[in-house]
């Protein structure tokens, strides 16, 4: 939080301090304004409307109560908020405001001032007091307070919990098992036996899920048998990308969305190698062209910001609706 210059300390300035301190407090307005100060942040137009006077008078009441480091402030878009926190005032002043607070708290124009803080408080959101002074650090505060898989819990409760969707290269399951607690019925599919070992561990005592194997390229799905699909670092790995592609659409139903994670195309050979893929990744045209052509509709392609700890390419999202007819896949079989 941003601060405005705090008064010297008490040792450096011996009597000059609790001088200063007097002084500041010899002042109807400004007792006014710690009063108010002191339990809510509250901006210059507001306090402006508590006390009834102009913003001059306000401001200027304001930066000699900073001055003295009686006042901290943060910017808020274009205003200035205004807080009291006794914690960041120097003891010999903090004694010198309860003595000051104890001879005003009977104060009628304090009294006033409370009520039309009242009316101005009221016309904030819900929790606005707190909001306005957490603002400069509530993403880290919530991410140590609650952590941050509850995001991903509630975009995935968006999902109809009638689906049924199709995990496509599901890996050791951790993806099948978070959209289970979502939708009605989830089938991964792998080729590899050794990742659908630990799929089957992770999604243990999930009634709604299927593990099937097979590849992307021949699907061990019946046609229009899925609301959604989801292909998640699976097109690299893919001899030939267009065809899993077209196998994916083949499973939705109409009106089904396909979503696609993959690497964003890079030069970084050694990692390719080193992962086993067939690619280095893909040109957001080139996988926004793939898509149309395997038949999906609305077809968007966008780059993911980086994790700030990630290590390899930065990646790509993909997605796009079946319609009612694609052409060139055939509606009739089940692969299984």
């Amino acid at each position: 939080m941003a601060s405005l210059r705090p008064a010297p300390a008490a040792t450096d300035r011996g009597p000059e301090a609790l001088l200063a301190w007097m002084g500041s407090l010899a002042d109807p307005t400004r007792l006014r304004l710690l009063r108010l100060l002191e339990g809510h942040e509250l901006g210059v137009a507001e306090l402006c409307d508590v006390l009834q006077l102009p913003q001059s008078t306000v401001s200027r009441h304001l930066k000699v109560l900073a001055d003295e480091g009686w006042l901290r402030s943060r910017a808020q878009g274009t205003t200035n908020l205004y807080r009291m926190d006794g914690a960041e005032v120097e003891p010999p002043a903090r004694r010198l405001w309860a003595l000051t607070r104890e001879h005003t708290e009977s104060w009628a124009t304090v009294e006033q001032d409370r009520l039309r803080l009242g009316r101005v408080l009221a016309r904030r959101p819900p929790g606005e007091d707190f909001f306005s002074a957490a603002a400069s650090r509530w993403d880290k505060l919530r991410d140590e307070l609650y952590g941050r898989t509850f995001v991903q819990e509630s975009f995935l409760a968006l999902l109809p919990p009638d689906w049924v969707v199709a995990d496509l290269a599901c890996g050791t399951g951790q993806a099948t098992a978070a959209l289970a607690r979502h939708v009605r019925r989830v089938i991964g599919v792998d080729r590899s036996a050794a990742m659908l070992k630990s799929a089957r561990r992770c999604t243990a005592g999930l009634k709604n899920v299927e593990l099937r194997q097979g590849t992307l390229e021949a699907l061990p799905l019946d046609a229009r048998s899925c609301h959604g699909a989801l292909l998640m670092l699976a097109l690299t790995y893919v001899e030939e990308p267009a065809a899993a592609l077209r196998e994916a659409v083949r499973v939705l139903r109409p009106g089904g969305r396909l979503v696609v994670v993959d690497l964003l195309r890079h030069d970084r050979d050694d990692f390719r190698r080193e992962m086993g893929q067939l690619r280095p990744g893909f040109e957001e045209g080139e996988l926004r062209h793939s898509l149309a052509g395997a038949g999906l509709a609305e077809a968007r392609v966008r780059p993911i910001s980086p994790d700030p700890g990630a290590k390899g390419p930065a990646l790509v999202l993909a997605t796009g609706t079946r319609g009612a007819r694609v052409l060139g896949i055939r509606e009739r079989g089940d692969k299984r």
